[in-house]
């Protein structure tokens, strides 16, 4: 079945928010990043203007700017009733309400919108869905990102997440995934099957974050190739 716009629900985030979630330091930015599932982030609009270089990978990005731009609004109203309704979960410090929220969201989003088009034109943001092949040589990325995607949505399967997980490590040096929990903020319940798997052919650590939103979401898996 074809990937539907009508299944989009754009949610943005930043770069300070990708440095917390991904532990990234200065050094990491300066390096060859791949960003999976990275949505309309501005992330890698911020990291392009401050010099580095982030490939972003996303089945949305089969869709032009006007149509992402009016599905963004279409779903703004059902995203904030949403979080509203479930106000609980979430961890309201850095981000203090729905208000601060949806403007930190919506300010994330235009900048993606702003640098899309030239974006695409430069093979920054390729339409692509895991697991399938990503069109680049093994070893390309120095560090391939996954947030709030991998391990989060555990009715993809196992066999969906060690296959998406598979592929990124051929094209990345090193993976980090962001968070460890599913939607309702328990712990995935693959974590430790996944770890069992990438631990007989890689190095594997859970590292705790600075960053925590989501109640519970506090950790990433970093996976990197054994030296």
């Amino acid at each position: 079945m074809a990937f539907q716009l009508s299944s989009v629900v754009p949610w943005g985030r930043n770069l300070a928010e990708y440095r917390e979630m991904f532990l990234l330091r200065d050094a990491d930015l300066q390096q060859q990043i791949a960003g999976f599932g990275d949505g309309p982030a501005s992330f890698n609009h911020q990291v392009t203007m401050a010099g580095g270089h982030v490939t972003s990978f996303d089945p949305i990005y089969q869709f032009s700017r006007e149509q992402l731009a009016q599905r963004i609004e279409e779903v703004r109203a059902v995203v904030m009733q949403q979080m509203a309704e479930n106000a609980g979960n979430y961890v309201w410090d850095r981000i203090p309400s729905l208000e601060a929220l949806e403007a930190v969201r919506m300010a994330a989003m235009r900048d993606f919108l702003e640098d899309y088009e030239q974006g695409r034109a430069e093979k920054r943001y390729i339409c692509h869905s895991l697991p399938e092949r990503v069109p680049f040589p093994d070893g390309s990325f120095d560090i391939g990102l996954s947030s709030h995607f991998l391990l989060l949505y555990t009715t993809l399967g196992y066999d969906f997440h060690i296959a998406a997980i598979t592929e990124m490590l051929r094209v990345c040096k090193e993976v980090r995934i962001f968070p460890l929990c599913d939607l309702d903020s328990n712990a995935s319940e693959m974590i430790d099957a996944v770890i069992d798997r990438f631990s007989q052919t890689h190095s594997v650590e859970i590292r705790k974050t600075g960053y925590e939103f989501q109640k519970g979401a506090d950790r990433l898996l970093r996976i990197r190739q054994k030296a």
